[in-house]
């Protein structure tokens, strides 16, 4: 996955895999391990909580800034 953006990487990735217990067995030995000097953070995906999952009203996060109204960005894919 990389930044619409910079086109950098954001640092995650998505594996599918058609075995459960293969995943599951995937998941235990490479959760923790060390990549490149960082542990790797490895789980199964969980889907988007209604709401948003954390932002205001209308998909905008809240916060100070100014500024006028902001246009909500469309998906790329």
């Amino acid at each position: 996955m990389t930044d619409r953006d910079t086109g950098r990487s954001r640092g995650f990735a998505f594996v599918e895999m058609t075995d459960t217990a293969e995943a599951d067995r995937a998941i235990a030995a490479l959760n923790g391990a060390n990549l490149d000097g960082r542990a790797l953070n490895v789980n199964e995906a969980r889907p988007k909580p209604q709401g948003g999952g954390g932002r205001g009203a209308g998909g905008f996060s809240r916060g100070s800034g100014g500024g006028g109204p902001r246009q909500r960005r469309e998906p790329r894919w």
